[in-house]
C-alpha cells in the first residue's frame, strides 16, 4: 500500500517529462523583422508586397490590418471602417523562415494601416506600416461622414422590440376592457 503513492508520483512526473521535454527542447526564440523602412507608401488602390523574414520555417503567419475600414479584409484586396486587429488571412512561411504578403487596399483607402504578422505557433509577430498617398486632383478634405447602414440592424432591432411592446400593451387593453364589461 505504501508503494503506490511513490509509484503514482513517479509514474505522473515521467508523463510530464515526456509532454514537457520536447517543447523545452524546440523552445527557440524567434524574432521577426521587416526590411528597414518598415513603413510603405503606396497610391490608393495599388498592391503592396511586404516580405516578414524570422518566422519559424514552415510556419504558419497569420495577418492581422488596423485601419480605417480594415473589416473584411483579404490579402488579395480589402473593404474597410476603422478597426484594429482584424484577421485578413494566413500564409505559410519558407523553409527559410521568410513570408510575403501582398495586401490591396481599395482605391477609396485613406491614412495609415498597421500590418501585423503573427506566428501561429512561435507566437512571435512584427508589424510594417502602410501609409496611402493622398490621390493627386482628389478632395483634400476629411471624411467627416457615418455609415449609417452600420445602425440598420439597430433600427431594425428596437423597431421589433417596440411593435412587440406596442402589441402587449393593446392585447392587455383589451383583456382588461373585456374582463370590465362582464363584471
Amino acid at each position: 500500500m505504501k508503494l503506490r503513492l511513490p509509484q503514482a508520483v513517479a509514474t505522473v512526473a515521467l508523463a510530464a517529462g515526456l509532454v514537457f521535454a520536447p517543447i523545452a527542447a524546440n523552445a527557440t526564440t524567434y524574432n521577426p523583422t521587416v526590411p528597414s523602412g518598415s513603413t510603405v507608401t503606396i497610391a490608393p488602390g495599388a498592391p503592396v508586397t511586404i516580405t516578414f523574414t524570422g518566422f519559424a520555417p514552415n510556419e504558419l503567419v497569420r495577418f492581422f490590418l488596423t485601419g480605417e475600414n480594415a473589416s473584411g479584409a483579404t490579402l488579395a484586396a480589402a473593404k474597410f471602417v476603422y478597426q484594429t486587429n482584424v484577421p485578413i488571412g494566413s500564409k505559410t512561411a519558407t523553409a527559410a523562415g521568410a513570408v510575403a504578403p501582398t495586401v490591396t487596399l481599395p482605391s477609396n483607402a485613406t491614412g495609415s494601416y498597421t500590418l501585423t504578422a503573427t506566428g501561429a505557433t512561435s507566437t512571435a509577430s512584427a508589424t510594417a506600416t502602410i501609409t496611402v498617398a493622398a490621390a493627386s486632383g482628389g478632395s483634400t478634405l476629411p471624411n467627416t461622414g457615418g455609415d449609417s447602414g452600420q445602425l440598420l440592424g439597430l433600427w431594425i432591432g428596437g423597431g421589433a422590440l417596440l411593435l412587440a411592446g406596442g402589441g402587449i400593451a393593446v392585447a392587455t387593453t383589451v383583456r382588461r376592457q373585456r374582463g370590465q364589461a362582464t363584471a
